[in-house]
């Protein structure tokens, strides 16, 4: 053997005697910025980084200037309200303590760290919520935490597959409209997100260390866990994904077997994922003065009440306006299916279909970490029956995972079509085209691209009066925009103008310090928009039925103005010309029946789509006991607005006083169908059973009718009635007791 090759050979035997020799060996592995195992193809790795890099600066500067752009959501009333009391707490040394138990909202439930953030930050800056500035600050905040969240997507997807894996990973991120929309201006979801994008990333670099844990990675782990944790209490999912990851890693490597024979280093294992998990939870409950009082009932609590969610609103969902705690199981798979763009829809299915060969191609544990941390929780809260709001934006902290994996994907596809050059280029193309579809929807609606629905669902325009799209009234913000720029909102104006809407936080927010009392803002319910006098309403599509969006007639002729996202209408700017449908509502109020219909008569020729004004006409007419022409103007209502649940309630009065008993049993039916919590409906119901000596199916309407309202007082003096014509006198008094304490 010669001595170059006896040198060589000594080269590769490790010194049993010297550690420091074997750390001091050159690796034998790729560093952490070149391709992990299984990579496709070599990469020009400074290249792909750089490109990466300037990459996450654009979309960094894009996002935030976007953000500071966005209107304030419905939520943030409790947000800011909550922010104001964290810092009361915090500056107070906990003296101040309307933190620890918050009834309006329940923000108690939620960690407190970006509204103790952007709060101490408005603070130090003098800043209010009726100053503009102090929502700026917090959209500012956002962008940031949703930028964190492609970041480290971005990073995540490059730890397992390379540069570019993590290159298209984060241009996946920030080309999702409704990830990016929500980036702009939602501090409960887009921060929880950013945490399990942080935890994912660390947990997949240990990978690559275990049997160590450098402490840096540690660290990570535990600041992704703490940020989840410290926003939403299902930050603790992040334990046991950890803990799935370490127990899959060290099967991997030993067997079961290995859990006897290597007792040691399985103990080591739950030693990292009990210390990584305590430094995280720590840190989350620094920031959460409920979970600092209560450090492990509260958590567990607030556990508990997310997954049933008891804050209970309508929804529309399908065509169907329904109540969130009645909502069928695939309610989040059917949102998921149309807002998810296209290329990160069939990337994921598709790595679905080639999960065999991704897990033969890259490190088998990341692969199934990443499949575990998408598609668990849409199966948990399906088989938990959890309440959802708002289509899929609780289960965004999905999205990071999912993304990853369409990014390994396409790029599994480009290395099935290796060699073959029409195939890689029709690849690039048909990305390249989702890819350009999900950008004009966003360069079309930079305001509120959180609205998007996707190719296959055929766009928002299909989605009109199926599903909600501007949810949160955002759009409102470029409604008040308008007005100023017609000169109708002026700092310099001696008039005062009054808004009503039923968006009140988001517009007062806006206008009424900055127009110093020139410009006031009125809360109005949109089904009792008119009972209140004000200059100009801006109304949302939000809780509008959906019969009455599809129907045509919203906007209505009232309105001056709407702001559109790809021609579908999402806020409706109305101007009162006259004030007759107002005036007609105060003679309601007065019972002067004949002066409302002759107002709402006027109001109705001069804009006959106005359903109210008919809804009102109804009424004053069924007081006259003109019920020919009182179910004449129900009828019209429904016309203009389907299924609207007054116009039905009013059919079936004026049936029900005609004598048509059948008719009117029928609409009072369609009244509950619409909505189950009409109470008066049930009550009407009782009577008319109760006249037909259907004693059994009266009381049953009868204690509905108590049931969805326990302080009316006729339904309980209904049912005493039933129940002394059915013989139980005990009941009879109960009942009677009970409507004698209203």
């Amino acid at each position: 053997m010669s001595k170059k090759k006896k040198n060589k050979t000594r080269k590769q035997i490790p010194n049993p005697k010297s550690k420091r020799v074997v750390k001091k060996k050159p690796p034998t592995i790729p560093k952490p910025d070149l391709l992990a195992r299984g990579s496709m193809a070599s990469e020009r790795d400074v290249f792909y980084r750089k490109i990466f890099r300037i990459a996450a600066l654009s979309i960094a500067v894009i996002t935030i200037l976007m953000a500071l752009q966005s209107g304030v959501n419905g939520d943030d009333e409790f947000q800011n309200d909550y922010s104001t009391k964290l810092v009361n707490y915090y500056l107070s040394g906990g003296a101040d303590t309307e933190a620890l138990f918050i009834e309006k909202g329940n923000m108690h439930y939620y960690g407190g760290f970006f509204d103790l953030l952007t709060g101490l930050v408005n603070k130090a800056m003098g800043l209010t919520d009726y100053d503009e500035s102090y929502h700026r600050v917090r959209h500012f905040f956002n962008a940031i935490f949703g930028w964190i969240c492609m970041l480290f997507v971005g990073l995540l997807a490059r730890e397992i597959a390379g540069w570019r894996a993590g290159i298209l990973a984060l241009v996946f991120m920030f080309l999702s409209p409704r990830f990016l929309g929500h980036s702009l201006m939602n501090p409960k979801d887009i921060p929880f997100a950013a945490g399990f994008a942080i935890a994912l990333y660390y947990t997949t670099r240990l990978l690559k260390q275990l049997p160590e844990l450098k402490w840096q990675t540690g660290i990570g782990i535990a600041l992704g866990l703490g940020l989840a944790l410290a926003t939403r209490a299902g930050g603790l999912l992040l334990v046991p994904y950890l803990g799935l990851a370490m127990g899959l890693d060290f099967l991997l490597r030993f067997g079961f077997q290995g859990i006897s024979k290597n007792l040691e280093r399985a103990m080591l294992y739950l030693g990292y994922l009990a210390g990584v998990s305590i430094v995280g939870y720590v840190f989350a409950i620094l920031t959460w003065p409920a979970a600092l009082a209560d450090p492990l009932g509260h958590p567990l609590k607030a556990l508990t009440e997310f997954s049933d969610l008891g804050i209970k609103i309508r929804l529309l969902f399908m065509g169907q306006n329904v109540m969130s705690d009645a909502t069928v199981w695939y309610y989040p798979i059917v949102w998921i299916f149309k807002t998810v763009p296209l290329f990160v829809l069939t990337g994921f299915a598709g790595s679905v279909i080639l999960l065999p060969k991704l897990y033969k191609s890259f490190a088998p544990v990341p692969i199934i970490l990443l499949f575990f941390a998408t598609i668990f929780p849409v199966f948990y809260v399906i088989i938990k029956d959890s309440i959802l709001h708002d289509g899929w934006r609780h289960l965004m902290f999905i999205y990071p995972s999912m993304v990853v994996l369409a990014s390994l994907f396409w790029l599994s596809i480009e290395k099935l079509l290796d060699g073959n050059q029409t195939g890689t280029y029709a690849l690039y193309a048909i990305v390249g085209l989702m890819l350009l579809e999900s950008t004009i929807f966003i360069a079309r609606n930079t305001n509120y691209p959180y609205v998007y629905f996707n190719g296959f669902s055929g766009g928002i325009g299909n989605a009109f009066g199926e599903f909600e799209t501007d949810y949160w009234g955002v759009s409102a913000e470029q409604a008040l925009d308008w007005m100023e720029d017609e000169g109708i909102l002026d700092q310099s104006s001696t008039d005062t103008i009054t808004i009503g809407t039923n968006f009140y936080y988001p517009v007062s927010r806006r206008v009424n310090r900055k127009y110093q009392g020139k410009v006031r803002t009125k809360y109005v319910r949109f089904n009792r928009r008119y009972s209140e006098q004000w200059d100009y309403g801006i109304f949302p599509s939000r809780y509008i039925r959906s019969k009455h969006l599809k129907s045509g007639n919203w906007p209505n002729s009232k309105a001056i103005h709407v702001i559109k996202s790809n021609g579908v209408p999402l806020t409706a700017i109305e101007k009162q010309e006259n004030d007759h449908a107002y005036q007609a509502e105060v003679a309601v109020k007065n019972k002067n029946w004949v002066l409302a219909e002759q107002l709402f008569q006027q109001e109705l020729s001069n804009y006959p789509d106005n359903e109210l004004a008919w809804l009102g006409l109804s009424n004053a007419q069924l007081n006259q006991n003109k019920l020919d022409e009182a179910l004449t103007a129900a009828q019209k209502s429904l016309e203009v607005a389907p299924q609207n649940e007054n116009g039905l309630y009013y059919k079936a009065l004026a049936k029900l006083r005609a004598g048509d008993v059948a008719g009117a049993t029928s609409a009072f039916f369609d009244v509950l169908a619409v909505n189950d919590e009409f109470y008066i409906a049930n009550y009407y119901l009782a009577v008319i059973y109760q006249q037909g000596n259907k004693l059994n199916e009266a009381l049953q309407q009868a204690l509905k009718s108590v049931e969805t309202n326990p302080k009316f007082k006729a339904g309980y003096e209904l049912v005493a009635g039933i129940y002394q014509a059915m013989g139980d006198t005990n009941n009879a008094n109960r009942y009677r007791q009970a409507a004698n304490s209203l």
